[in-house]
Order: C-alpha cells, then sequence, then structure tokens
C-alpha cells in the first residue's frame, strides 16, 4: 500500500484528468450520516460519495433524508450512491466491496458497539477513554486488510479513539489510516471562541490555534475547563502576531455547555469533513493548508499537519513546536487516558487504569493487549462492562 504522499499525488492526477472524486463512508450511524450531510452540503459535481453498510433499509432511510432536504435547501450537486453489502466484521465482505467502487478517500465511521458512547461509561469512573482501545480498533483493522487485498490506494481516515489506533496498527507492522479525525479538532474552536471575544475578532478564521495534544485532555479541558496540571503545547497566533492570553484563561473558558446525545458527533462528523475538505482544497488550489489529526502517520497523540498541494506533499507542522516536544507532551497526555504505550503489536495499559477498572467494574484488565488479542479483549470488554454498565 502506498505511503500518504503517494496517495495524494494519485489524487491529485485523477483531479487533474477528470475532476471526479469519490468518498466512500463506511457506516452510516449519527457520525457518518452528519458527514455525508456536510458534503453533500459543498455542491460538488465533481464529487461521488458511496455509503456502504449491512443494512440496505436504514441506509436507504438516512441516504434518502439527507438528499431530500439537500433538493429543499437547492444543493444537491453530488452523485450518491448506497450499497448494504458490506459487513464490517468480515473482511471479504470489505475487500469486495472497496474493489467495486475504488474509492479515492475512505471514512470509518463505523462503531463496533453503536449506540453508545463509551465515554458515558468510563469517564465519571475511570477519567480515561483509552479503556476502550481494543473496541475502537476492530473494524479501523478489518477495513485496512480490506484495502490491502483490494489493491486499494485510497486516503484512509479513521474516526475512533485513532490517538492509540492508528499507533497500534502501526506498531504490529499492519496497513494503517492516513489520518484520524475526533476531539483534538473539538478542542480548537473553543479556544477560538474565548480568544475572539477577548481580542474583538470578528472572524475566527483569522485565528490560527496549533495544538499538540492527545484524546484525555481533549475531554478534560472542554469538560473541566483545567489541564489536570499539565502544561499543553498551545500556539495562538492572530495575523502573525502571537495572542497573549494565560493558558489557563483559555481553558477555562473552554468548559462551555454541550449535549451529551448523538448531537455531539456533529463535531465529530465536522472532523471528518476538515480532513477531506482540506486535502481537496489544497490539491485544488496548490497551497498549503494545516490540519489537526489524532495518531496521524501512526504517531501517539494529536498532531499539527501539512497538506502541501502545490508540492504535492504532507508533513507535520515544526514551525511552532519540534517533534521530540510533541510525542512527549502527547505521551504524557495519553497517559492520564490510561494508555502507557503501544509497542511491538502491544496496547500497554496503566497500572493505574487497571486498578481503577478492578475497583470501578470488580474486573480485571489485562495489563498488555496484543495485536492478536483484540477480538478476545473487546469480547470482554462488551460482556464484563458495557452489558452490566450500560
Amino acid at each position: 500500500m502506498k505511503a500518504t504522499n503517494d496517495k495524494l499525488n494519485l489524487l491529485r492526477q485523477k483531479l487533474e484528468a477528470d475532476g471526479v472524486v469519490k468518498v466512500m463512508i463506511m457506516g452510516l450511524g449519527s457520525v457518518g450520516g452528519y458527514l455525508l450531510d456536510y458534503l453533500v452540503g459543498l455542491q460538488d459535481e465533481k464529487m461521488e460519495i458511496v455509503v456502504v453498510g449491512r443494512n440496505l433499509d436504514k441506509l436507504i432511510q438516512d441516504v434518502n433524508i439527507v438528499r431530500t432536504a439537500a433538493v429543499i435547501r437547492g444543493v444537491l450537486r453530488s452523485k450518491i450512491t448506497v450499497d448494504g453489502a458490506c459487513d464490517l466484521d468480515h473482511i471479504d465482505s470489505i475487500t469486495e466491496t472497496i474493489a467495486r467502487y475504488q474509492p479515492d478517500i475512505i471514512v470509518n465511521s463505523s462503531r463496533v458497539y453503536a449506540g453508545l458512547k463509551y465515554g458515558s461509561i468510563s469517564w465519571h469512573t475511570l477519567r480515561a477513554y483509552g479503556i476502550w482501545t481494543p473496541l475502537s480498533i476492530r473494524y479501523a483493522r478489518n477495513i485496512m486488510e480490506g484495502c490491502e487485498l483490494a489493491g486499494s490506494h485510497a486516503i484512509v481516515i479513521n474516526t475512533s479513539y485513532s490517538d492509540a489506533v492508528i499507533p497500534w496498527l502501526k506498531s504490529a507492522g499492519k496497513l494503517y489510516p492516513d489520518f484520524g479525525s475526533g476531539n483534538l479538532n473539538h478542542l480548537i474552536p473553543r479556544i477560538k471562541f474565548y480568544v475572539g471575544e477577548q481580542c474583538e475578532i470578528a472572524n475566527l478564521n483569522d485565528i490560527d490555534v496549533t495544538l499538540a495534544v492527545s484524546h484525555f485532555h481533549d475531554v478534560v479541558i472542554s469538560k473541566e475547563g483545567q489541564a489536570e496540571g499539565q502544561k499543553i503545547l498551545l500556539d495562538v497566533k492572530y495575523q502573525g502576531h502571537n495572542v497573549e492570553i494565560e493558558q489557563s484563561e483559555i481553558f477555562k473558558h473552554c468548559a462551555i455547555a454541550m449535549p451529551v446525545d448523538q448531537k455531539r458527533n456533529m463535531m465529530n462528523a465536522s472532523s471528518n469533513f476538515d480532513i477531506i475538505y482540506t486535502i481537496l482544497e489544497a490539491i485544488r488550489l496548490k497551497k498549503k493548508m494545516k490540519v489537526h489529526s489524532p495518531g496521524v502517520q501512526g504517531e501517539i497523540g494529536g498532531y499539527p499537519y501539512i497538506i502541501d498541494g502545490e508540492n504535492v506533499d504532507s508533513y507535520f507542522d515544526e514551525s511552532i513546536f519540534s517533534m521530540s516536544q510533541m510525542r512527549q507532551a502527547n505521551r504524557e497526555s495519553i497517559a492520564l487516558d490510561g494508555i502507557e504505550n503501544v509497542i511491538n503489536g502491544n496496547l500497554v495499559y496503566t497500572d493505574v487504569l487497571v486498578e481503577k477498572v478492578k475497583n470501578a467494574f470488580g474486573v480485571i484488565l489485562p495489563k498488555v493487549v496484543h495485536f492478536n488479542e483484540i477480538d478476545e479483549v473487546g469480547h470482554f470488554l462488551i460482556e464484563q462492562i458495557i452489558m452490566r454498565n450500560k
């Protein structure tokens, strides 16, 4: 499978040849549904959106409401294709689907245990989300195996806990998604809200935020307005000049009221949209654009990342913080989420998390989960924790 920059070059060649980009959404839950709506809103005649899953009737219903609403608004320009024959539990089904449609971009927006925010169980008891990594990785693993078997060169975006999922795949010597979407992007608008208000900046797009942090701090800052005593790698600029506001003050005002139901997934869908839109705009306009992505290039935690459409290149943004700084900060951050390390195909939980799980749920979490034990431990998490506490 080709590297990210090779995939970007293939996408550039296709865009220059016929201009049509094919985006495949795998799993049309609330994240996939919102994403479909946002992509349709681009009114891009040169985009085909392929929605796949295993419940055709539900897929058709969900796609129909988006299509109908788009026609009412007068924005339906993209072709939408629906396929209900893709079962993410079976790699041969995934392989056949990818080979059939040959997408340029794949978004994994699926969940093994649908309809439940895992954090609703773990956050108030463990103050950590990393426990769910074996569940989060399952479909990402299957999709990447399907991509390999289908000979696909699609750019793959993973939605679920990419901070650890993508590094785990990479450490096991497996193919891994190019980008992750998620909570890292959810914190940046909150920062812009406060900075814009304090500095009287009307257009929040003029505020340039550079942030390197993992899932834990995205959550704790958003929920509680504090960083658990850690100094976060954060840089804020307006028109090229540093914004001089104390970190603690910014974070204090990041704790804003949000719904706790599936409407929250508007943010996750927006993160996926941001990556897709940035890639296409950077290539079409031949310019450099920045995204923030957890797990990008198999690195633990979340990072600023540059898409250079002019030179068809992509790389970590080290203009503010060095890679060594960002790696260290992310490891310290994700340790608070219960992840001690991801190495040699092993996910290593922290001793603190293992003890918390024992005290909160009365079960013994394995200290180390090998890549080959993903399904076994995933079933354990569902049966021993989710089913007993949902």
